[in-house]
């Protein structure tokens, strides 16, 4: 939490974060403590900071894998199963986000825009008023392609955003246990800052 607390008081790329925690401290530059609070008060701060992170392809995992090598074989089962879950993670990380504010219904809506406008430009400038039925036919099945591949992606962002869920918290109940066992200590697998965002 330190790192997300730090990068949203000292980081330019979560200004719209930050202005959010200060309408309601009501300070100018809010403390660490009044931005945990904040965070706390208001659980639509974290998700706008994590929705940030995504969108410009970092990563909301601020934990590092374990090294095997290094650890009691005891625990390397459940330390290989982490590191394999750390992976899966960061792969389908992108469906946490908003289906309605993703990249993927913008490219939908650009592809669409792209051939309305060349139904237009066929029928009006080329002179092709003796095909608009057949054009406007395409752009209508154009429409309904784009509405159900809206629809495949939506479910791939529902089913992959359950799965992330799911895995986030097995991930950190395993971490736990080995933390218990005395196999990791969970601070060190804390990625406290990123090059990423410097």
């Amino acid at each position: 939490m330190k790192r997300v607390i730090d990068e949203i008081r000292h980081v330019g790329l979560y200004d719209l974060v930050l202005q959010d925690v200060q309408k309601l401290t009501g300070k100018e530059k809010p403390s660490e403590a009044e931005v945990e609070e904040a965070l706390r008060k208001e659980p639509q701060i974290l998700r706008d900071y994590m929705q940030t992170t995504v969108e410009y392809n970092l990563s909301n995992i601020h934990l590092r894998d374990i090294e095997i090598e290094s650890i009691d074989p005891a625990c390397k089962e459940s330390a290989e199963k982490i590191n394999e879950n750390l992976v899966t993670l960061r792969e389908i990380e992108k469906y946490t986000l908003d289906f309605e504010q993703s990249s993927t219904l913008v490219l939908i809506f650009s592809v669409e825009f792209f051939v309305l406008f060349s139904v237009q430009y066929f029928i009006v400038l080329l002179d092709l008023k003796a095909y608009q039925w057949y054009i406007y036919g395409v752009f209508a099945l154009s429409i309904l392609w784009a509405w159900l591949f809206a629809k495949k992606e939506r479910k791939k962002y529902e089913t992959n955003n359950a799965q992330y869920e799911k895995l986030y918290e097995e991930t950190l109940a395993l971490i736990d246990t080995l933390e218990r066992q005395g196999c990791v200590k969970k601070e060190a697998l804390y990625i406290e800052s990123s090059d990423e965002h410097i």
